[in-house]
């Protein structure tokens, strides 16, 4: 990446901050033409203590370029921002031994998939900066991922589903329920449906989940039943297919949505901790052990990766229960 090219994406960096809708690649383009006959050069810096931060900065504005989430670009500037408070040098000359050093630091009562998650984001940091020849070697490259121990998720069988569906009290928790349960929506993907999305036709909607990849789910006629008396009940005019109980009525926040699931769950009085991922759980789970296919939930669920799918779609031990006692017992 030459002096001009390195200007480009600093400044459309910093006007993205100023002004989150702009078109990007336009204002890319229009950079490029007014540089056509320039070329920048850098500004001499005698002692240079660290310069994490503003390759953050570039790495940053890169990646928004890509189609990277909000989300991901905060996740990647906490993380980032931390390591450069925590290693203070020029980032040529970061090594492998700084980067244990800084994932032994945040190794202390953090969880080890939250430290593969640090892992990956300064993976994809260092790789990045080596492919824009910032760097002479990926200080991350012979780093690997800590292996984690699978664990067998445990869902909610059919009666404790219908318990859960009984110890509903108004009709907005009921439409909860059946939509996140059919759907196998993640609470984000909740939090951000419209009534405009749902197609009540064909009991359809269109819901974009990570990566920014949109694809198309379902809900069940009882669901579309408890959906149409909730929006019967509403006097609103805002477009979430959720809202908070009190006036204005805006949309039901992600952390809301956790906190009612767990208020009908409180109801139900079993030993077992019930949220909204849960229910997505449920979904495959009761969905395979119907016969369902694996592909077929994993394109419901938003998978790209069908392992993924597996394991959340594992055999109940009741299923494994039973096989072993028809074939196994001589």
């Amino acid at each position: 990446m030459n002096c001009n090219e390195e200007f480009v994406v600093k400044a459309i960096g910093k006007i993205s901050l100023e002004y989150p809708q702009l078109n990007q690649l336009r204002l890319r383009d229009l950079l490029y033409e007014a540089l056509y006959n320039y070329d920048i050069l850098p500004q001499e810096k005698a002692l240079v203590a660290s310069d994490i931060e503003e390759r953050m900065y570039i790495f940053l504005a890169s990646k928004r370029i890509e189609g990277a989430s909000p989300k991901t670009l905060y996740n990647y500037s906490l993380i980032i921002s931390k390591f450069s408070s925590m290693v203070c040098k020029p980032i040529s000359t970061v090594n492998v031994m700084d980067v244990r050093m800084f994932l032994a630091t945040m190794a202390q009562g953090r969880k080890q998939s939250t430290l593969n998650a640090i892992l990956s984001c300064l993976k994809s940091f260092f790789g990045w900066l080596e492919g824009e020849e910032y760097i002479p070697r990926n200080p991350t490259k012979k780093l690997k991922q800590i292996k984690l121990p699978i664990r067998l998720r445990s869902s909610l069988n059919v009666e404790e589903l219908e318990r859960l569906r009984d110890c509903c009290k108004t009709v907005r928790e009921r439409a909860l329920i059946e939509f996140i349960f059919s759907t196998g929506c993640r609470v984000g993907e909740v939090y951000n449906v419209n009534i405009q999305d749902l197609n009540f036709n064909d009991n359809s909607l269109k819901v974009v989940g990570k990566g920014d990849k949109q694809r198309e789910v379902f809900f069940s006629p009882k669901a579309k039943l408890y959906i149409q008396k909730y929006l019967a009940t509403r006097t609103d005019s805002t477009p979430a297919l959720f809202v908070t109980s009190k006036l204005p009525h805006s949309r039901l926040g992600i952390r809301s949505i956790e906190r009612e699931i767990n208020k009908i769950a409180a109801r139900l009085q079993i030993d077992k901790s019930v949220y909204p991922h849960l229910l997505r759980h449920t979904m495959a789970t009761l969905g395979l052990a119907s016969g369902a296919k694996l592909t077929t939930i994993q394109k419901l669920l938003g998978h790209s990766d069908p392992a993924t799918t597996q394991i959340y779609a594992e055999a109940s031990m009741d299923d494994i229960k039973q096989e072993y006692k028809q074939y196994f017992i001589q």
